[in-house]
């Protein structure tokens, strides 16, 4: 029995979807004709012309472009030889002059030393620097860049200050944070 009804489905299945897809345009067609859209008609408003003046525009006048400049002449020698044999020039003493030394050495900065590592040092609790009252009170901010190394142990044994703000406090109070932080070692 069940066999027969998916037979008798699959021969109505093309009768079926052709049945409701008339019957779906039939009450598509339908609503259109009911139901006009424009059936409130109203009238255009006329547009306004617009009126366009012609103006004869004199013609310019068209001005010569100069001539292009000469071309520079090559100098030829001359036949006569008129140059004085008395005239000389100065003599230079070279000895007179002193070498020149090297350069000065360029100005020490801060020296930064790398280490190479895999995995940097991560500290174990955020940074947290106490933010000076000197520059508090003055509205001094800024950012301190400050190198680190950091032990076996985990432990700041050096810092370098980078770039900071010198005389505000701001480089000590980094300092003093980054030394009190344990880190995990590289």
């Amino acid at each position: 029995m069940r066999s027969e009804e998916s037979a008798s489905i699959k021969f109505l299945y093309p009768v079926i979807v052709r049945i409701t897809s008339f019957a779906g345009i039939f009450l598509l067609i339908s609503a259109f004709l009911i139901f006009p859209r424009a059936a409130n008609t109203f009238d255009l408003e006329e547009e306004f012309q617009i009126i366009i003046e012609q103006i004869d525009i004199p013609q310019t006048e068209q001005f010569d472009r100069p001539p292009p400049p000469a071309r520079p002449s090559v100098p030829v020698e001359s036949e006569s030889e008129d140059i004085a044999d008395d005239v000389t020039l100065d003599e230079f003493n070279l000895d007179e002059f002193d070498a020149w030394g090297a350069p000065p050495p360029p100005p020490e900065g801060p020296r930064v030393k790398f280490i190479p590592y895999d995995d940097p040092p991560v500290p174990l609790t955020p940074i947290r620097p106490k933010y000076p009252e000197i520059a508090q009170e003055a509205g001094i901010e800024g950012t301190v860049v400050v190198q680190v190394f950091v032990d076996d142990r985990g432990r700041v044994k050096e810092t370098v200050i980078l770039k900071g703000i010198p005389n505000t406090g701001l480089d000590e109070a980094a300092t003093v944070a980054i030394r009190a932080v344990r880190f995990r070692p590289a």
